[in-house]
């Protein structure tokens, strides 16, 4: 340790403000913490994630509803989108001021036992972390650092600006087109959210299958969609250069595509990589994932890890609950809670809304199960004649010996809302066989979609 660093210890250290910060509540207030925040407060949903690109996602949403209203009869069009409005909207008058303020509020006199650190932290011994010019040490450490997009080749090392989720939102104008590298969420996300607001989308992936992991009814009909609204290529990227303002990607195909930007969205990877974690004795899995326990406790002894950095499941909800959990580890060391991994629902924003829980048909059968299914259509329904709905629909898979539900898959308005109930059936252990009749679904709404297709499951 030279001279000039300072050491200080700390009964908790939090590493990452996501939903680590959510660990020090009032019960913590006799414990000496230390948080550590390289970059803005909040973590990736708050900031780069889910909170901002569902602000533009609805906005993309009434313009896409406006162009698309002829066939209820109603003839409208999108005058023009402000582009610098949106992005003041939702980042200079929320955003951004959020952030802000919590980093504010833990630098304040409001939590006087806490300690902000500001610069990346790595670990040089057990439980020893430089952060720095500072050694920051502690009786408990719980990371939860997040992760980073990845850029693979010729992205990463390219010479013109490539974006990311993380930057992509904050474009000082809206680019007239755009090249979207990726088929996942991400992907499929910002390519709704550009088209929906007037950008010429060209969505590059090197699979024929966009959003490949869905249940295969699903699948199909959302690539068929995806095909009518982007120019969808099949490839690999091999070279980027600049092309005038914008860019000019060549793929192995020898296709050539140009457009005014690039966004990459190919994958996230959790940042524990960055961190010299052996030298605290803290092992990784092989897919870069921060190895722990049911409890959430790393190899090594007193240091605990939650969310993108250690979970299966890249989602600020489970983050949320894994926080709950090592939170109440911390608490109550001799009565530890497991990490809450069950029943656990995605939906993704994109157009049209998809949204998801447990196993796939195909999943259930190589898990051995005979399955019951049902496919209900949103337009066989009355609201569904409303909306004059021709692509949505609800999939359930349940187990025909016991009347559990194993999945659920629903593609369509409202299918990140209408999935909660089914979830709520998987997480209570509700038998589909009386599940429809022994509540009321209000008429003529969308729930009845899913009431439909519980009733028309084949026993």
């Amino acid at each position: 340790m030279s001279p000039m660093t300072n050491a200080e210890h700390f009964d908790l250290v939090i590493i990452g403000t996501g939903s680590g910060n959510s660990i020090p509540s009032p019960e913590f207030d006799d414990r000496k913490i230390a948080i550590i925040e390289k970059g803005t407060f909040g973590g990736t949903c708050l900031n780069v994630g889910c909170i901002p690109t569902k602000m533009y996602v609805y906005a993309a949403d009434i313009a896409l509803a406006a162009r698309t209203g002829e066939r209820l009869g109603v003839s409208a069009h999108v005058d023009a989108v402000d582009w610098d409005g949106i992005v003041s909207r939702v980042f200079h008058n929320r955003i951004d001021q959020i952030a802000q303020g919590g980093e504010a509020y833990r630098r304040g006199d409001e939590t006087p036992n806490i300690t902000v650190f500001d610069q990346h932290a790595r670990f040089i011994g057990p439980k020893t972390l430089q952060v720095g010019d500072d050694v920051v040490t502690g009786d408990q450490i719980v990371i939860a650092a997040g992760s980073r997009p990845v850029l693979p080749e010729p992205y990463a090392s390219a010479d013109v600006p490539v974006h990311t989720n993380e930057d992509i939102m904050r474009l000082p104008k809206q680019p007239e087109s755009l090249i979207v590298v990726g088929g996942g969420y991400i992907a499929m996300e910002f390519a709704h959210v550009f088209d929906g607001l007037g950008t010429k989308v060209t969505v590059v992936n090197r699979s024929e299958t966009l959003l490949r992991f869905l249940d295969s009814d699903l699948s199909a009909p959302f690539n068929e969609i995806a095909r009518e609204r982007f120019d969808v290529r099949i490839g690999t990227g091999t070279s980027l250069e600049s092309a005038g303002e914008g860019v000019r990607l060549t793929l192995d195909t020898g296709e050539v595509l140009e457009a005014d930007a690039i966004l990459v969205a190919t994958g996230r990877r959790p940042n524990g990589d960055q961190m010299d974690l052996d030298n605290s004795g803290i092992e990784m899995h092989e897919d870069g994932r921060i190895k722990v326990d049911e409890f959430g406790r790393t190899t090594c002894q007193g240091v605990w890890a939650l969310g993108d950095i250690s979970s299966p499941y890249m989602l600020k909800h489970v983050a949320n609950a894994e926080q709950r959990a090592v939170q109440h580890n911390l608490l109550h060391p001799k009565d530890l809670q497991p990490m809450p991994h069950e029943h656990v629902p995605s939906a993704i924003f994109t157009y049209p809304q998809i949204a998801t829980v447990g196993l796939t048909e195909d999943q259930a059968k190589k898990q051995g199960y005979d399955v019951a299914v049902k496919v209900q259509r949103f337009g066989d329904v009355a609201y569904g004649w409303a909306m004059e709905d021709s692509t949505g629909l609800c999939k359930l898979v349940a187990d025909r010996a016991t009347g559990r539900l194993l999945g659920a898959h629903l593609m369509g308005p409202q299918a990140s809302t209408l999935i909660q109930q089914l979830t709520t059936a998987m997480a209570y252990d509700i038998d589909m066989r009386t599940f429809a009749r022994t509540q009321y679904w209000i008429h003529p709404a969308l729930p009845e979609v899913v009431e439909n297709a519980v009733l028309g499951l084949d026993w």
